[in-house]
């Protein structure tokens, strides 16, 4: 039997019997600084336990003052959560210790939060108030994945997060700095194992809606690594040129070899789930061909082809890869009117390096002394 929960249905879960009844309005917060799969995941696993879901999102202000400066502005935080498509509303300005007037304000039943422990700048857990109220829910934090893993990857360039051959599904890890990736990092929740892909995620993640007949289908493709607002913005505006969007992902090596250095940040897994997560995209081609050929515009029924402003490589040096659809006079540039590229947030990220690397150390620190104590108080529970 279909379990309606997983796929984000609720009303089995919810107990509706036809009657109206209030939605329950669930509560989420954080910084969603550099808005990943795993952020996704925890609101994809906060909408199952309700019917809406509201997200809390602190300003820089006051994400500066607990934890260091983020690596977006507020308003690029606002645009990707609100790109994310479990989410129903999104408030600016909540503070950083959930309270229960804020619950109250926003007409929320109760808060929900990963089992990872989050913590004030003075070590204070910042859902002590909900969870004495009895007013909070923990879902599970995807493993593998972290904003602070991503920190790391692009400050040492490390190219072990994306594995060929025989070697691609391997988790050992070289050890590499103080950043997330470290493999002497002691904290459960800032140490980062590589993401592991199952099929259940991806049908999570995924709609699973066939086009309707005489849909008008778009299609684009590209590495979209770290996903960001520069592609929300470019996904928007693709949407509008039809009824129903495809995205072809480029594998790692494709993508290496027009990106270059350490690129893509995110290995192909990876970054199926965080295209999966956008609220304009209906499917996903994991591991599109480089060039738009004859069979995959007749596969997908294609009408329009689009890309962004960006430059095109082309194959080999010679071919452009974008030929059969300009041939067919069905291809389109679009401007997304957004000036952001993945490059940009990697020269962010690396001109706030000591800044960031001090950031994670502290990060780390508290989290060790709060796991370390939990486990203490679990023992002395055991004892009792």
């Amino acid at each position: 039997m279909e379990d309606k929960r997983a796929n984000g249905d609720t009303s089995a879960c919810n107990g509706h019997s036809g009657k109206q009844q209030k939605d329950v309005r669930v509560w989420c917060d954080g910084c969603y600084d550099m808005v990943h799969f795993g952020h996704a995941n925890s609101l994809r696993q906060a909408k199952a336990l309700g019917d809406k879901v509201i997200v809390g999102i602190h300003t820089d202000e006051e994400i500066t003052k607990h934890k260091g400066p983020p690596v977006f502005t507020e308003e690029e935080r606002v645009k990707m959560v609100k790109g994310i498509k479990w989410v129903d509303e999104v408030v600016l300005g909540a503070p950083y210790v959930t309270t229960l007037e804020v619950l109250d304000q926003n007409n929320c039943d109760f808060c929900v939060h990963g089992d990872d422990i989050t913590m004030t700048a003075e070590g204070v857990d910042t859902y002590h108030l909900v969870k004495s109220a009895n007013r909070y829910k923990e879902v599970k934090r995807t493993a593998g994945v972290s904003t602070t893993d991503l920190v790391g990857r692009m400050l040492l360039l490390t190219r072990n997060h994306f594995r060929q051959g025989s070697a691609e599904y391997d988790i050992e890890k070289e050890g590499s700095s103080n950043m997330g990736q470290d493999s002497a990092a002691k904290s459960p929740w800032t140490g980062c194992s590589q993401f592991l892909p199952t099929t259940q995620k991806i049908i999570q993640f995924s709609d699973g809606k066939s086009p309707n007949p005489g849909d008008k289908i778009v299609y684009v493709a590209g590495a979209f690594d770290l996903f960001h607002v520069g592609h929300l913005d470019f996904l928007e505006k693709a949407k509008k040129l039809g009824d129903y969007l495809i995205v072809g992902l480029h594998t790692d090596p494709v993508v290496n070899s027009y990106k270059g250095s350490n690129y893509p940040i995110m290995n192909l897994h990876e970054r199926v789930l965080s295209v999966l997560a956008c609220k304009f995209v209906n499917e996903v081609v994991i591991g599109a061909p480089y060039c738009v050929t004859e069979e995959l515009l007749e596969h997908f029924k294609i009408d329009v082809v689009c890309h962004g402003r960006t430059p095109i490589a082309l194959e080999n040096g010679k071919i452009d890869p974008y030929a059969v659809p300009k041939t067919r006079a069905i291809f389109e540039l679009i401007d997304s009117g957004n000036e952001m590229t993945t490059e940009r947030i990697v020269e962010r990220i690396i001109s706030h390096r000591l800044e960031y690397e001090r950031r994670n150390q502290a990060k780390e620190k508290k989290e060790i002394e709060a796991f370390e104590a939990l486990q203490r108080q679990k023992q002395t529970q055991k004892a009792g």
